[in-house]
């Protein structure tokens, strides 16, 4: 097998991912690298899906609770450390499989993207923060319409820092130089959307099972602020929001409900752009598709 070699399991969420990752993992002497832009961080566990010790079966996992959630993990610190992962799995003589829906730390690995170091503009950001979540997604969609489709909307932080780079580098983020490092196979997991719905919920329904996640949403508040909670997303929005009385836990399901249809449907439109993901619906395409390749 050649040392370049990479494997990437992509699709929406809730689409069963992380439990092909690991069977494809034990057959082919593989490990997984997590590209997903909250399991990044510490303390994240719940409300992000992350897997557990036991489900990962004795496989290797990089790229889990390496950020301080106090902090912005931007795709450029995931890239260094995701790089530096493959390499430690290839000299190993391993199999490095990618796995994740976050498109944007994807194509970062798999088209070798070489970001810019853009400076934080403090005028530039104090214009664009006087912006409403609304105005500069619609500003981020006319500039480079593929990052649009692949962000958090309802994130003033990442939709700014999007814009900043833009806006100084005079060119969409999704055009940047590239240096391709690896022969990679791209295997995206297709499932109907009104599965996907389903599945959606019967997670859900278990992450809020006991209070599971309304009591890490609690303990994270111990450290962050309910700004901060609410820029980490969908399922952390919302509880946050229940926890301040903003709205009710029925409203709280609903839109967490709401949002992930939404974004498995922004997944998508990112995902299905790359032409080079092979889409398939049982462990045995992937099977078929892996034998090839390696």
């Amino acid at each position: 097998m050649s040392t370049s070699k990479l494997i990437v399991i992509l699709g929406p969420t809730a689409s069963g991912k992380t439990n092909l990752s690991i069977k494809l993992a034990k057959r082919y002497n593989g490990e997984v690298i997590s590209a997903d832009s909250r399991q990044v961080y510490k303390g994240l566990d719940i409300g992000s899906g992350k897997i557990t010790k036991k489900e990962m079966q004795g496989i290797p996992h990089y790229l889990l609770d390496v950020a301080n959630p106090k902090r912005r993990f931007s795709v450029a610190q995931y890239q260094k450390l995701a790089l530096k992962a493959i390499k430690n799995i290839q000299k190993k003589n391993k199999l490095p499989i990618l796995v994740g829906g976050t498109g944007f730390f994807i194509q970062s690995i798999v088209d070798g993207m070489v970001l810019p170091e853009v400076k934080p503009d403090f005028k530039l950001r104090s214009k664009l923060e006087n912006k409403s979540n609304e105005e500069l997604y619609n500003l981020l969609l006319s500039k480079d319409p593929k990052r649009a489709n692949g962000i958090d909307k309802h994130n003033p932080r990442r939709l700014i820092r999007a814009l900043e780079i833009i806006l100084k580098t005079k060119k969409p983020i999704t055009v940047l130089k590239t240096n391709n490092q690896f022969d990679v196979l791209e295997l995206g997991i297709t499932k109907p959307f009104d599965e996907l719905k389903r599945l959606i919920n019967k997670r859900l329904i278990k992450r809020l099972k006991n209070k599971a996640m309304i009591n890490e949403v609690k303990k994270l508040h111990k450290s962050l602020s309910w700004k901060r909670l609410e820029e980490l997303g969908l399922e952390y929005r919302y509880v946050a929001q229940y926890l301040q009385n903003k709205i009710s836990y029925q409203k709280m399901i609903d839109s967490i409900q709401k949002e992930s249809e939404h974004f498995v449907k922004r997944q998508m439109t990112w995902f299905k752009k790359d032409r080079r993901i092979k889409w398939i619906k049982t462990e045995k395409e992937a099977k078929l598709l892996i034998d090839r390749f390696i």
